[in-house]
């Protein structure tokens, strides 16, 4: 007699079974990237762009369901899917601006690591940024211990990067009347160009591309399923999504409520990181400058491993191999951010501005991963019962359409700033 495979066993494993892909994934919404652009809205506007945090991490929220829920339809990770339906130049243009958007978010997480390193040992900045090559050897020496010592070990860096902020906001006691109505209610800072670009930045850190590669093959690292289990698998793996996402709204949220409170409100405008560790210092007292530079760092190390393992994933898929050297794709790319970076670095180049235009990159790519995430969770031939029903579909869509019509706005005010400045002169 047959025994039932362990996977087809519809309730034999609990919640906690399933709890962690997404708070692996999470730690890409609250990376360096995140820091620089909340620090940057929140000194510049106060709490005036707190509501285009809650739209962004809605937003992803609806997105990571539907990769989360591609992955236990169809066995296989957005990047396979768009190989295996795009085959030819299709498909390779749109794992090369996987491959772009894996290089801006490297940029984010190995700044912020040397940032870090700099404010906490005073190691010159750019000698800083050649030693986070070194975070490589960690990662791949972590990995050995399999997928949930990694979830783990990111659970405590998401609980380190909670509780710093738990005490920044202690500290710098926000007015939470505004805070509430700034969360929800929009308003028109949006339409200044300045502010525009924030907002994208802030959608680009917060709906990263890397992500829903990542979570569409994490999920698969659970026990496959069948039939009823099906439904069930996503069920646990929503609720897992939904936590996740909801702990990095806080802590996006405090981030810049922080800056506002500490920066604003005293009309200080921040425009770099070590700037913020250096005032905090003076106006909070040292302990709130050191909390802020241990969870930069938690921040840094802990999403340099989510980058590590999304990289793994889009690399695998475009060179059409099972199994690539992790270790010469997370060098070469490492180089192929680091280099230019130290430059513009020894160019005195600000850390802050790099990390916020790194996320603008993102936003722009972002249309080329929703896209088809969209189109192919839409497909009742590829998803089975889990096919997106008709309200997630229009769900799905408007977002998409935010996005796209965010990043075009974008561009094209920016054509306008630059027509306008070249007519000056």
């Amino acid at each position: 007699m047959d025994v039932p495979t362990e996977s087809k066993i519809p309730k034999e494993r609990s919640f906690w079974y399933f709890l962690g892909p997404a708070f692996l994934v999470s730690v890409g919404y609250m990376d360096p990237g995140n820091w620089a652009t909340s620090i940057e809205a929140g000194s510049r506007y106060g709490y005036s762009l707190l509501w285009v945090i809650t739209l962004a991490s809605l937003i992803a929220i609806l997105m990571q369901l539907l990769s989360a829920k591609l992955g236990i339809a169809t066995g296989k990770n957005l990047a396979q899917l768009i190989r295996i339906q795009h085959p030819g130049n299709g498909g390779t243009f749109l794992l090369s601006s996987a491959a772009l958007a894996m290089i801006a978010t490297d940029l984010a997480e190995f700044l912020g690591v040397a940032v870090a390193l700099n404010l906490l040992f005073d190691i010159p900045l750019v000698a800083a940024i050649f030693l986070t090559i070194f975070d490589v050897l960690f990662i791949l020496w972590l990995e050995r211990f399999g997928f949930r010592w990694v979830e783990m070990t990111i659970f405590a860096f998401v609980a380190t990067i909670g509780l710093g902020y738990v005490i920044e906001l202690w500290l710098v006691q926000p007015e939470w009347a505004e805070v509430a109505q700034a969360l929800l209610v929009p308003n028109d800072t949006i339409m200044n160009t300045t502010a525009l670009f924030i907002a994208m930045g802030i959608l680009g850190a917060t709906v990263m591309p890397h992500n829903l590669y990542l979570h569409s093959h994490q999920v698969t690292t659970r026990a496959n399923a069948a039939g009823e289990a099906l439904k069930r698998f996503y069920k646990m793996m929503k609720w897992d999504t939904i936590l996740a996402l909801m702990a990095a709204w806080v802590v996006n949220s405090a981030i810049l409520i922080m800056a506002s409170a500490a920066f604003h409100e005293k009309g200080l405008l921040i425009t770099d990181i070590d700037e913020a560790y250096h005032t905090l210092g003076p106006l909070l007292g040292e302990s709130a400058a050191l909390t802020f530079a241990i969870a930069l760092l938690a921040s840094g190390i802990a999403s340099s491993t989510t980058g590590t393992l999304a990289g793994q994933i889009v690399f695998e898929s475009f060179f059409r191999r099972r199994k690539i050297n992790i270790l010469k794709v997370r060098v070469y790319i490492r180089l192929a951010t680091m280099i230019p970076a130290a430059v513009a670095i020894m160019l005195s180049a600000k850390p802050l501005s790099l990390l916020v235009l790194s996320q603008v990159i993102l936003s722009m790519q972002l249309p080329f991963a929703v896209i088809p995430l969209v189109r192919m969770t839409s497909d009742p031939m590829l998803m089975g019962d889990l096919v997106n029903d008709a309200k997630t579909k229009i769900a799905a869509w408007t977002a998409t359409a935010v996005i796209v019509v965010l990043n075009v706005w974008l561009l094209i005010m920016l054509l306008w700033e630059g027509l306008e400045t070249a007519k000056l002169h």
